[in-house]
């Protein structure tokens, strides 16, 4: 992600997300207003619980995704990370009673590098970033629950919980 902000310094109208915020959204499970403490309990519980049988997974990020609102960079392959995106969704089935919702549809995972925060021509970040970026490989081996207030890009998050995958719970114990 460092080589794409390098790349695209110098481009106003870009907010990069800054390194401590980079993620790959999976799930949005509902605004703040419409999920109750005692819901988020549960949520929380049954993230664990079905994670518990989720194997970490190994994605490769390379390929630019542009958007009119962001610049991305897409999580491959997508169907390492379902069974993953499969145990979110039902946990949150049965925290608050529905799927939540994708941030795509359909889903591409995906690592959010800059939001765009003017009109501007797509070209000279076209021009800065490609069709790819040098791959790197990342392991993921748990998800992180957020509250988020506000826009994303105003970044006023408050962790909820960090649930492990099940190998990777049992490498911490082990450890």
């Amino acid at each position: 992600m460092s080589e794409a902000h390098r790349r695209l310094a110098g481009i106003g109208g870009l907010d990069p997300v800054p390194y401590e915020w980079l993620h790959l959204t999976t799930l949005v499970v509902s605004l703040t207003d419409e999920v109750t403490e005692e819901q988020i309990t549960v949520l929380i519980a049954e993230a664990r619980k079905r994670l518990a049988d989720v194997q970490p997974a190994t994605v490769t990020l390379g390929r630019v995704l542009y958007h009119p609102e962001a610049i991305a960079v897409e999580a491959r392959p997508a169907e390492a990370l379902e069974p993953m995106l499969d145990a979110v969704r039902a946990a949150t089935r049965a925290a608050v009673g529905h799927d939540g919702v994708l941030g795509t549809d359909p889903w591409i995972p995906h690592v959010t590098v800059a939001y765009s925060s003017a009109d501007q021509p797509a070209e000279p970040v076209i021009a800065a970033l490609g069709r790819h970026l040098p791959e790197c490989e990342v392991r993921i081996e748990s998800i992180n629950l957020v509250s988020q207030d506000g826009p994303e890009y105003l970044w006023n998050w408050h962790p909820l919980a960090d649930v492990l995958f099940g190998a990777a719970r049992q490498k911490v114990k082990t450890d």
